[in-house]
């Protein structure tokens, strides 16, 4: 799938048009990277009291972002299989690391979801009004950081903007978090940082047995590292602690990536780490975070080792199954209502594993689908719960039997809220309805596409995985009764609707929930030739046999 010298930067950026309009195609990764580092910047020089004018140098900033996304989502040449908008640069020549940027369908549809969760994340965050100055300057370097790793063709400056983003995360949960952020923000910093030391690990093994054939030098160029010729023997065929150094080397970077995901049995970080976030950052762990780990399972193992990866098919199909089963039963039994987000979170991402398990194209492009479509949709289901909250500072479905007023123990804690809160009930209905999979929004396409893949392959495996949409829908549809239907508790009879500034970062969502339901090709056409090409490239007689 991935040559070094398939198109090159020459090939792709210096053949001008009479207009010279693509001179500066070469520097739009650059600037859609480091624009939220200047907007920071910008912040950090006003004082501190200028709440309004910090808030709105964010939302230009990620504004900009986003429009530079959306002119990456139309110009990008659909019909490429290969790297587009290429900056390859020297930085420190004496390792041969390169400032080595690039995209193709799969990261693009991710910079895309990034750059829209971002800019909607500025005014859900209107009512941070503590330490404002600092919360948009963590917020914006890590919309740097999450654009960087989407964005990196060096694994070296991959690895700097994995690390770039864990920092500002760490003190957004843990300055502005609920009450337990401490123990949140540490335990997200100490899984992180352990698939951080793997992945480390991984790429001082890459790079010393990988060898770019143009300079005959080690390289991090992850491009050369997907061209199995360029592996050292060792790399091939070695070995560690008497065990193989390419399945020592897959199970490592496998488990830095799955924490990101997270797959159990390394998910315990999540559902504390959204409990107590903000709910902007709820929005970005769960939107864009998690796909970072599903990103960089597709992006360095399927094709870096894909011989290993075709062996641990069934093993990825299984943890999808578990993921999926494992997280809808445990998002039933919550009375949290961000909880519950969470562990559906948990769910949904089995899907993404099941279908990239299958090696198909309906397999993998309805899991990179997936990814995009649960980014969403998990949004708009945390801003609704922030919605909540922030007017009746609680967010129970049932209040627990330990609550602390014991009048309240046990009984539900809204109800009938449609009737007072129309607006948000039908944004509401909106989002979870499309989070269980209905037809005519857009998760279903990519859960349906998942199954269509993975049943090619395991097909015990996906009979079990299609539990979890009936899971999901007693979950969701469990909460949504409770909630808005029957008689209104007039303990919320002073609850104002929901406003305009909140209809603002929830109305595009809903509009991309609802036309990506209707119309997915859009997304889908931007993926279908660069995994095309992995699929291709991974599976080979693989796929031969399962056609005929």
């Amino acid at each position: 799938m991935y040559r070094a010298d398939r198109y090159s930067v020459r090939d792709l950026f210096y053949d001008i048009d009479e207009g010279g309009s693509r001179q500066m195609d070469q520097w739009i990764l650059t600037l859609l990277t480091f624009v939220p580092v200047l907007g920071a910047v910008v912040i950090l020089l006003m004082p501190g009291r200028a709440v309004d004018a910090i808030r709105r140098v964010a939302l230009a900033a990620t504004g900009l972002c986003l429009l530079l996304a959306i002119w990456l989502f139309q110009d990008f040449d659909r019909s490429v299989p290969g790297m587009q908008y290429e900056v390859q640069l020297p930085w420190i020549e004496s390792f041969n690391i390169q400032y080595y940027m690039g995209i193709d369908g799969l990261s693009v549809s991710m910079v895309l979801l990034t750059a829209l969760l971002g800019f909607l994340c500025v005014p859900a965050s209107w009512a941070i009004n503590r330490g404002v100055k600092g919360y948009f300057a963590l917020f914006l370097l890590l919309e740097t950081g999450m654009q960087g790793v989407f964005v990196s063709l060096d694994f070296f400056l991959f690895y700097v903007f994995w690390e770039v983003m864990l920092l500002p995360m760490y003190f957004l949960i843990g300055i502005w978090g609920g009450p337990r952020k401490e123990y949140a923000a540490i335990k997200f910093f100490l899984y992180t940082l352990a698939g951080s030391v793997l992945l480390l690990l991984v790429m001082l093994a890459f790079y010393f047995n990988v060898t770019d054939p143009g300079t005959g030098k080690h390289t991090f160029n992850m491009l050369v590292m997907m061209d199995q010729a360029n592996h050292s023997e060792w790399l091939r065929a070695g070995m560690i602690f008497g065990y193989s150094a390419p399945v020592i080397i897959w199970i490592a970077m496998f488990i830095g990536f799955a924490i990101k995901v997270p797959l159990f049995p390394f998910h315990t970080w999540l559902p504390d780490a959204h409990v107590e976030a903000p709910t902007a950052i709820s929005v970005i762990l769960a939107g864009v975070l998690l796909k970072m780990g599903t990103y960089g399972i597709l992006r360095f193992n399927y094709p870096m080792l894909p011989d290993v990866t075709r062996d641990f098919s069934y093993f990825l199909a299984v943890i999808g199954v578990i993921n999926i089963i494992y997280g809808a039963l445990v998002a039933m039994a919550q009375t949290d209502l961000k909880k519950l987000v969470a562990y559906s979170s948990i769910s949904h991402m089995g899907f993404v594993m099941l279908g990239m398990s299958s090696f198909t194209p309906h397999g993998i492009n309805g899991a990179v689908f997936q990814m995009f479509n649960h980014g969403t949709i998990t949004a708009m289901l945390f801003l609704l719960v922030g919605v909540i909250y922030d007017r009746a500072h609680h967010r129970y479905i049932v209040y627990p039997n330990d609550y602390e007023d014991p009048d309240l123990r046990g009984k539900l804690g809204f109800g009938g809220l449609w009737s007072h809160m129309p607006v948000y009930g039908s944004l509401t209905m909106v989002a979870y309805f499309a989070a269980l999979g209905l037809p005519g929004l857009s998760g279903f396409i990519s859960e349906a596409l998942c199954f269509l893949g993975a049943f090619q392959v395991h097909r015990t495996m996906t009979i079990l995985g299609t539990l979890g949409v009936l899971l999901g829908a007693a979950y969701m549809l469990w909460a949504f009764q409770r909630l808005f239907m029957g008689p209104f508790n007039e303990r919320w009879k002073d609850l104002p609707e929901i406003n305009g500034r909140e209809i603002f970062s929830l109305a595009p969502l809903a509009v991309i929930v609802i036309v990506l339901g209707i119309y997915p090709a859009p997304v889908l056409d931007l993926l279908a030739q660069s995994l095309g090409e992995l699929v291709k490239d991974l599976n080979g007689p693989v796929m031969s046999a399962l056609q005929r």
